[in-house]
Parts: C-alpha cells; sequence; structure tokens
C-alpha cells in the first residue's frame, strides 16, 4: 500500500515538473516574437532562435538517462530543475541576438527532464501499466500550451521581458515541491558495473534507430512545431499574438494531455498498431496543410473565372487539432515500444530516442524559416514534415507491416506480442 501511494505521488509530482520545465522549454515560441520585431530577425534567425534550447535540451539526454539509471530521477530532476533557473532570469537582461543565442542554450537544459522522469515513472509500475504511467507523465508535453495560454497576457500586460522572470519564479517553486513529495527506491538503480559505453552499444541496434525516425515526427515536429504556430497564426492570417497563440493551443495542448490516453490503447492494442495508425493520419493531415493559399483562372464561356483555394482559419485550426492528437498517441506509442524491447535499459534507449526526437525540433524551425526565406510560401513548413512521414511509412510497411497482419483478426494478437 505505502508502495502504491509514493508511485502515485511520483507520478504526479514529476509531471508537473516536466509541464513547468516543458513551458520553459517552449518560451521562445512567444516571446520570440516581439524579440523578432525588435531585432529584426528574417525568417532563419527567427528559427535558429527558437531552436537553440531545444539543441541543449536534446543532447544532454543521453547523459540524463544514463545518469538516472545510476543515480536515480529524484536527484537528477531536482539538480536539472535548480541548474535552469538563473539562466531562465537572465533572460530578460538579454538586448543582443548572441545574448539570447547563449542563454537559450543554457535554458534549453529543462528539456532534458524528459529522459529523467519516463525512467524514474516508468520504474514505479509493473509492466502492464508502464504505458499508461509514461503516457501520464508524457502529458507534461502540454506545458507548450500553458506556455501559450500564460506568455502573450504578460507579453501584452508588462512586456516580454516580464515572462523569463514569472518563469524563473515557477521552476524555483517546482524545485521545491518536487524534492519534497518525490521518492527515491534503490532497488530501481541499475549495478554499477554496467560501463557507460556498454549502454550506448544500442546505437547499433536498428530498431533504435527506426524509433528514433519515428520520434522525430512525433516529438520533433510536435516541438517544432509549438514554436513555429504562433508567428504562423499572426502572418498567415493577420491575428494578434493572443488569440494566435489560442488557436496554436488548440495543437499543443491535445498533443501533450492525450499522451496518457495513447499510454492507454498502447498498453491494450501494442505499440505497433496505434503507431501504424497515427502515421495515417499524419501523413492526410500534412498532405492537406501542405496546400498554400491559391488562386487560379479558368477559361470559361462567359470570360475568365477565378477560384481561391485554401484553408481558412477554422479548417487549418482543425486539421491541427487532429494532428495534435495523432502525434499524442504516437509519442506515448514510440515508447511503449521501448519498455517492451529494453525492459532492462529504459533509461538509456529513452534517452537516446528522446535525442533524436529532440533533434528534429532542433532542426526544423531552422528548416521552416530557410524554406521560407527561400520560397516565400509559410505551408512549406507542412510540405517538409509531410516528406518526413512519407519516409517513416515506407520504413515501417518494409520492416513490420509486411510481416504482419494489421487490420485483420489476427492483428490484436500480434501488437500484443510488442
Amino acid at each position: 500500500m505505502e508502495k502504491n501511494r509514493q508511485a502515485l505521488s511520483v507520478l504526479i509530482v514529476s509531471t508537473l515538473a516536466f509541464t513547468v520545465c516543458f513551458m520553459v522549454w517552449m518560451m521562445f515560441g512567444v516571446i520570440g516574437i516581439p524579440i523578432k520585431k525588435t531585432l529584426g530577425l528574417n525568417a532563419t534567425e527567427f528559427g535558429l532562435l527558437t531552436a537553440m534550447p531545444v539543441l541543449t535540451g536534446s543532447l544532454i539526454r543521453v547523459p540524463l538517462g544514463i545518469w538516472t539509471d545510476k543515480f536515480g530521477g529524484r536527484i537528477v530532476m531536482t539538480i536539472l530543475m535548480a541548474c535552469t533557473v538563473p539562466a531562465i532570469y537572465l533572460m530578460s537582461y538579454a538586448t543582443a541576438y548572441w545574448h539570447f543565442l547563449v542563454i537559450g542554450l543554457f535554458v534549453g537544459l529543462a528539456g532534458g527532464s524528459f529522459s529523467v522522469g519516463t525512467p524514474y515513472v516508468a520504474r514505479w509500475f509493473p509492466k502492464n501499466r508502464q504505458g499508461f504511467a509514461m503516457g501520464v507523465y508524457g502529458a507534461g508535453n502540454s506545458g507548450a500550451a500553458v506556455n501559450k495560454f500564460i506568455a502573450p497576457a504578460l507579453v501584452v500586460a508588462f512586456g516580454w521581458t516580464m515572462v523569463p522572470q514569472v518563469y524563473a519564479a515557477i521552476m524555483l517553486g517546482t524545485v521545491v515541491l518536487f524534492w519534497f513529495f518525490s521518492y527515491s527506491d534503490p532497488t530501481h538503480l541499475v549495478p554499477s558495473n554496467v560501463k557507460f559505453m556498454d549502454q550506448l552499444k544500442a546505437l547499433k541496434d536498428p530498431k533504435v534507430l527506426k524509433y528514433c525516425q519515428y520520434y522525430s515526427i512525433v516529438f520533433g515536429g510536435y516541438v517544432a512545431l509549438s514554436l513555429w504556430m504562433v508567428q504562423y497564426y499572426v502572418g498567415e492570417y493577420g491575428l494578434d499574438i493572443r488569440a494566435a497563440a489560442l488557436l496554436a493551443a488548440c495543437f499543443s495542448l491535445p498533443g501533450g494531455v492525450l499522451r496518457a490516453i495513447g499510454g492507454w490503447l498502447s498498453d491494450k492494442y501494442g505499440a505497433h498498431s496505434v503507431t501504424w495508425w497515427v502515421m495515417w493520419v499524419s501523413w492526410i493531415c500534412l498532405f492537406l496543410l501542405s496546400y498554400p493559399q491559391f488562386d487560379f483562372t479558368v477559361t470559361t464561356i462567359d470570360g475568365p473565372k477565378t477560384f481561391h483555394i485554401g484553408l481558412n482559419v477554422y479548417a487549418f485550426t482543425g486539421l491541427m487539432f487532429i494532428l495534435g492528437i495523432a502525434w499524442a498517441f504516437g509519442k506515448a506509442s514510440v515508447f511503449k515500444y521501448i519498455s517492451d524491447d529494453y525492459p532492462t535499459n529504459i533509461g538509456t534507449i529513452s534517452g537516446i530516442v528522446g535525442l533524436a526526437g529532440g533533434l528534429g525540433g532542433f532542426v526544423l524551425p531552422i528548416m521552416f524559416g530557410a524554406l521560407l526565406d527561400l520560397t516565400g510560401i509559410r505551408s512549406s513548413a507542412f510540405m517538409l514534415m509531410y516528406g518526413v512521414v512519407w519516409v517513416s511509412l515506407i520504413w515501417m510497411y518494409w520492416t513490420e507491416v509486411r510481416r504482419a497482419e494489421v487490420m485483420g483478426a489476427n492483428a490484436k494478437d500480434f501488437s500484443l506480442q510488442g
């Protein structure tokens, strides 16, 4: 009974900590807009600005996953969050472009919290509930949506410099809460005779590389679009920052909160089946989102007639909402693959896969900006994502689907085998 109470407490407080970390990690998605205007940045420079925290948050994931296996999630998470507080606060005093890039690297440490909390939480639960537990924890991704509710209000009321100051105070309070309401269990630690390089050998496993590819879409794409969407709405539909952030949250919120349902579905139907359907839904949504606004003229018997084709703001938001739900399920199902295939090495493998997803979140906003500068077409961001999803669908078909029945009577039996 005591063990169950501790497990629940760990899950709740870890999810809260991850939500705050993700909120901080996505900060530039909102405050980057006034900074872009002040510094006169082009789309590529804006993409780099928003992506800098994602870089460090990704690169540190593998060592953090290994340290979590070795020292325990409680101590690693506490130190990690405490280290970000000074950097977050200093952000409000930055004035030059390079200041934001450098401080952004340190703020980005918060993004590494995922590969600490995932193995930490998972080990408190039995195998048949790990998918759900990791899904609940992963719902902390909704910090991206929380950022879109809090930051625009602060920007409009007090100016963008107030956002880092408030976020630093929230992070400090979260550090204290986490320390007092979390627990450690020595039996969860990996034996000390496991060497750093032994754990990294998992990179040679082709299955790990495949899961990295999946995660670069469902998580990397989620991070990239969470950072990109507010300014997309402002530029494409002429909305103010508060309305843009509210609509952008229609993607970020389900993309985080519904991850727990994805974990439950993955426990019930298997990681393979859930991921396969996620990829197809993504493919359809991104195909429709890729179409730019355009007019074409047809010669008719009554003379030339011009037609307009393009998504209005409601259709666009609806598709983004569906995409957010699909990616929420996908983020959970990829980690169900990991807990099924690597039960004794969850920390390291989740760190490696998380690194790939995070690097996707770093590279994609820069590529979005470069494509926008190159083509002048805002929807080119979705064209790029559409191509990335194609790669995963083909890879998945050749390595998994051709060997299994996905929709027939035997589909469920296969998927339950992991």
